[in-house]
């Protein structure tokens, strides 16, 4: 399929929403051949959530197969002995009452990497119980910390939970699961759970509450707010800027920039002056708007930057000079990452319609009776 290190890596999706899906995207961006099976009624149904504009989708290729048959199980069987990865996000032994788990996969291709990616694991009182990425990220201490001192938790998207805790780290699973394989001729099962990676993801912070440098709290803190060095203010025309200058130097230098490097100050880790710095940086962020303060802090050290919509990111100068961001069929979205020097990965940047490449698929690899399995419903192009 497309370029990229994984090209000549075969993945096996069986569809699913969230962080299944974008793992998925992943691998396919980084060059990886990522086959997506749909369901037979998504395909006649023209596509639903999976058409269009659901960028998870992109690069990959789909065929849609009635997976309760057993000739469209078979058929899945079969793409699973051509393939290197498989990944499921559906509820503990869902795949294996349909007979497509680790052991029947497993059985047909030994060396293959089986990733699962559920929000609770494969195992617990929770296992078998519905949930979504607030749900996970609030059991784990994470959602707690997140907020203003004296107000709510605040929901972070679901940025945190779904795709850094979920997908990345079942892409990081995948992978090294698959680097293994590659030396020892084994597959292996990868349980990625969403309360796994995002309470991994707290590890530093659980750091900082070991050496008694983090209170418990929300609000409190170096890097929650807490601290006016480290937060975001209001601008002239309603806009914000976000400052994040931790170290003196880059202090300094933000003091310079915003015009208060004579002024009379209490010291930056002066917990007890901190109300009076905030007073004094919001006043000051008040007299100009946001681009305004963009001209006067980048390129720079002072570590301030302007808040961007999602839509202003997009076509910002700064990420369009990257090309962070970029435009495929009439649409912009975030390019591959990361980068690499020798096979950069791409992408077409198109979604897959459910079953829209079946036929081709099929006959790709080397299936000889596409037209019957088309005719007995166990598979459906769209």
């Amino acid at each position: 399929m497309g370029k990229g290190p994984l090209s000549g890596v075969r993945v096996v999706e069986l569809a699913g929403i969230g962080p299944g899906p974008f793992a998925a995207m992943l691998l396919a961006d980084l060059g990886a051949d990522v086959i997506r099976v749909d369901r037979a009624a998504a395909a006649r149904r023209g596509g639903g959530r999976t058409g269009g504009t659901d960028f998870t989708n992109r690069g990959k290729r789909s065929i849609a197969v009635d997976l309760k048959s057993e000739r469209g199980r078979e058929v899945v069987l079969a793409l699973v002995e051509r393939s290197d990865v498989l990944i499921e996000g559906f509820r503990p032994g869902v795949t294996e009452r349909l007979g497509l788990g680790p052991d029947d996969c497993l059985a047909r291709n030994p060396g293959l990497v089986y990733g699962r990616m559920t929000g609770w694991g494969q195992q617990g009182a929770l296992s078998r119980s519905a949930g979504h990425d607030i749900g996970y990220i609030a059991v784990t201490g994470v959602l707690h910390a997140i907020g203003r001192a004296g107000g709510p938790p605040q929901v972070p998207l679901n940025l945190l939970g779904d795709f850094a805790g979920g997908s990345m780290y079942l892409v990081v699973g995948v992978l090294a699961a698959l680097l293994e394989s590659k030396l020892s001729g084994e597959g292996q099962v990868v349980d990625a759970a969403i309360v796994d990676g995002a309470a991994h993801l707290s590890t530093f912070i659980h750091g900082f509450m070991a050496g008694g440098m983090w209170r418990d709290e929300r609000g409190v803190n170096m890097l929650d707010t807490g601290a006016p060095w480290y937060d975001v203010y209001e601008t002239a025309d309603g806009g914000h800027v976000a400052v994040g200058a931790i170290e003196p130097q880059f202090y300094a230098e933000f003091l310079e920039r915003l015009g208060l490097a004579d002024a009379d100050l209490p010291g930056q880790h002066d917990h007890d002056g901190w109300p009076e710095l905030r007073e004094r940086f919001a006043a000051a962020f008040k007299a100009r708007t946001r681009d305004e303060w963009a001209e006067v802090f980048l390129p720079g050290d002072a570590c301030v930057a302007p808040v961007l919509s999602m839509a202003e990111a997009a076509a910002h100068p700064w990420n369009t000079e990257r090309e962070v961001f970029v435009e495929r069929d009439g649409h912009r979205q975030p390019a591959p990452a990361p980068r690499f020097s020798r096979t950069p990965g791409e992408t077409d940047g198109v979604p897959v319609l459910p079953g829209g490449q079946t036929r081709d698929v099929l006959a790709d690899l080397g299936f000889e009776d596409v037209d019957a399995l088309l005719e007995s419903g166990a598979v459906v192009q769209s």
